[in-house]
């Protein structure tokens, strides 16, 4: 196989050679299209100037037919030796191969077959490329070269181009709605100086120009809380946030995401909101609101169960499980009650870090279709707002579906007594080994004292829910240039 395509390279380099030696230019600067490839495609009758990589080709005699496309669509060509000198004909056959650049000129018509085709006048060799495609066209198999080559996973898997273009018009569509909706979008630093807006481990990193010790953002919800103090109502942002724990198929450390937060909004506005949302996005970029996933029909547009996670996970464990604060006491519990082995949870460190445990896999795991999930114990989110009725509960929600979490959303702590209280628990918390905490960030905390008004908040995984609609094994699949060893 590596001698095949040695040989290939030096074949196509000797071409080059040869190009350049008629006096032709094997890299053109540029080339005039009238159309791309698409638009071509609806012009039936008219003379066209188009332009695109050939994908497939075949030469026969005098007469033969070849492919172009680009990202969005492709179209075939028809090259006869009638519509050409000798001397250009010969230098298609022989100069020309699959996957160079080209530009054709000529008129578009339908075959027999009813097959959209350009009658080629002229071809002009745009880029000749020194390797070919994977062989046949029948795309990568392997899974470490389609993330690291993306760019041929891309000219040869039509599942890849219509995940990329679907995740494009999502973002687009994101923005389009939040800001019809009176959202502002804002951008707020990559670097920080404090690990806050969420519970995970963070990247950290040296500032040599102030000699600081930096962590990589883990959430935006902090700064964004600020950009309400100031006055903005509604107020979002789009962007990628990094945590530096486990890879699996359904977590990277590099994500993207948008956080969205509404004064005067509670947490049930925000889901009549995101509700109104998910369904308006999958209309729009999916062109549907039901998707298969796991081999389970699974729709949105439709009413969404409701399940109060403590009373769940009070039943699960037989016990008020709030106000257990020693983590060997809920370990002992768990196990007798038959949920989990001790070895199983040898890597919670924290009640909290426990009770998500027990949440994830005997919760989440069984859930299909989309649930919102409510009423959590306040040691799990230590910036959402205490519930009126109960302090160990908070006002929080997320969407779970698939048994993956599709959103985390919550009536916002604006308390700064409260505030302080769990932000020093969470160091609490770090100080005895667990290492996803929050700091006490002072300067958040300075801006709550200045006041805030009532605000709720969510968090939307955008890669998480493209592996999601198109039943994706891995979430690399909906990234595009995912980090590789």
């Amino acid at each position: 196989m590596e001698e095949n395509l040695s040989n290939e390279i030096d074949i196509r380099r000797q071409k080059i050679e040869e190009i350049k030696k008629m006096g032709e230019i094997p890299y053109k600067d540029k080339f005039e299209r009238t159309c791309t490839i698409k638009e071509a495609r609806t012009k039936l009758g008219e003379h066209v100037k188009i332009a695109g990589r050939i994908v497939f080709r075949r030469v026969m005699g005098k007469f033969g037919f070849c492919q172009i496309r680009d990202i969005y669509d492709k179209i075939q060509i028809s090259v006869g030796r009638n519509e050409f000198s000798e001397e250009d004909y010969n230098f298609y056959k022989k100069m020309i191969d699959i996957a160079d650049f080209i530009g054709v000129e000529g008129e578009v018509y339908e075959t027999q077959t009813g097959e959209v085709t350009v009658k080629a006048e002229k071809i002009t060799l745009l880029s000749k490329t020194l390797r070919p495609l994977p062989e046949k066209f029948h795309g990568i198999s392997d899974t470490e070269i389609r993330y690291r080559q993306r760019y041929l996973d891309l000219i040869t898997n039509e599942d890849s181009r219509e995940i990329f273009l679907t995740r494009s018009r999502m973002v687009s569509f994101i923005r389009r709605f939040l800001e019809d909706n009176g959202f502002l979008e804002v951008e707020t630093p990559i670097l920080q100086t404090n690990v806050s807006g969420a519970s995970a481990k963070p990247f950290f990193t040296h500032h040599n120009a102030l000699d600081l010790q930096c962590n990589l953002r883990i959430a935006f919800e902090c700064a964004l809380k600020e950009c309400i103090a100031a006055g903005i109502d509604r107020v979002f942002e789009l962007g990628k946030d990094f945590r530096n724990e486990g890879m699996d198929p359904f977590h990277l450390q590099e994500f993207t995401q948008v956080e969205w937060y509404a004064s005067y909004w509670d947490f049930e506005d925000n889901i009549k909101f995101f509700k109104k949302f998910i369904v308006d996005l999958m209309k729009s970029c999916l062109g549907k609101t039901k998707v298969n996933y796991q081999g389970q029909e699974v729709e949105f547009d439709t009413e969404w169960d409701r399940i109060d996670y403590v009373a769940r996970m009070t039943e699960l464990l037989g016990c008020d499980f709030l106000d257990i604060t020693d983590l060997d006491t809920l370990k002992k519990i768990a196990v007798e009650r038959g949920l989990f082995k001790y070895s199983d949870l040898e890597e919670c460190k924290s009640v909290r870090t426990l009770i998500d445990y027990i949440y994830k896999r005997k919760i989440r795991a069984v859930i299909v279709k989309p649930t919102i999930l409510f009423n959590y114990p306040a040691s799990l989110k230590p910036l959402a707002r205490r519930n009126d009725k109960d302090d160990r509960i908070v006002d929080v929600f997320q969407i779970v579906a698939g048994g993956q979490e599709l959103v985390n959303a919550y009536s916002e702590l604006v308390d700064p007594y409260i505030q302080r209280q769990t932000l020093e628990s969470q160091l609490a918390e770090k100080n005895a080994g667990d290492e996803e905490t929050m700091d006490v960030d002072e300067d958040f905390l300075l801006a709550m004292e200045h006041g805030m008004p009532p605000i709720s908040g969510l968090g939307f995984g955008i890669d998480r829910f493209l592996q999601f609609v198109f039943d994706c094994p891995n979430i690399r699949d909906v990234v595009l240039f995912p980090l590789m060893k």
